[in-house]
């Protein structure tokens, strides 16, 4: 098993992207903490894990808020003595808003949970990571972190914002035996993504979808590539972005 014994932190980890990270990290030996908002979610799938003869608790986290990102981390260390991997995956939309059409509030709720809750939460998982000598940190970003015209106004920012984030925690922290990288997928079949499309932005998400294949893909395709983040094989991958999106920003 890749990850046996590590302790792995997924947040926005009770459906979709998310979902498939926790199981497959559980499969994989770690004992997992699934942490969202969705308290019922949350529930089904720490049974599924366990289930399955797997690790996990649950915890309801909103990460817009700080003290609730500080009470993740603290329950992780109470229900299995630290934090190895830390998946910043919990993310919004915004609908492919164009800029003379965002509100301040919606462009303020996207860059809070997209991007200064992953900050929070890394800058309460980080001294642990550094007494330990060594951390794994992987944020999911998007296609549109790493292009300008596959996302909202407020998505697109907040995704380069924290491919931002990945480069400079994962080159800052290198030496001290901490890895901080993200992934950025194309379309992907989750709740979060076939809602929040409206008709400006279905064109857009249907091009990123279709690259090599005609529909969006399962999460799981994005959870294998956690995988390999998470894990001793990518011990020399640092401070990257590794885009799964089919092809789409090669273009």
């Amino acid at each position: 098993m890749k990850l046996q014994n590590k302790v792995a932190i997924v947040t926005g980890a009770a459906s979709g992207v998310g979902k498939a990270i926790a199981q497959l990290y559980a499969k994989e030996g770690a004992k997992v903490v699934v942490a969202d908002l969705n308290e019922e979610a949350i529930s089904s799938v720490v049974n599924e894990i366990r289930g399955d003869g797997g690790a996990a608790v649950g915890v309801v986290a909103n990460v817009m808020k700080e003290e609730e990102i500080g009470a993740m981390v603290d329950q992780a260390v109470e229900a299995f003595g630290t934090v190895d991997i830390l998946v910043n995956n919990a993310g919004i939309m915004d609908g492919f808003r164009l800029i003379e059409s965002i509100e301040d509030d919606l462009w303020e709720r996207v860059l809070a949970i997209n991007l200064t809750g992953p900050m929070r939460a890394i800058r309460k998982a980080i001294p642990l990571m550094l007494a330990k000598g060594e951390g794994v940190i992987v944020n999911i970003a998007s296609a549109a972190g790493i292009s300008g015209g596959k996302g909202g106004v407020a998505y697109t920012s907040a995704k380069h914002g924290l491919v931002g984030l990945t480069k400079n925690v994962g080159y800052m922290y290198a030496k001290s035996g901490i890895r901080c990288n993200a992934i950025a997928p194309g379309g992907v079949r989750t709740n979060i993504a076939m809602s929040n499309i409206d008709k400006n932005g279905m064109q857009v998400f249907a091009e990123g979808a279709g690259t090599q294949r005609k529909e969006p893909v399962d999460p799981i395709e994005i959870a294998t590539v956690a995988l390999f983040l998470a894990s001793d094989d990518s011990r020399f991958v640092n401070g990257t972005v590794i885009a799964a999106d089919g092809g789409w920003t090669a273009y």
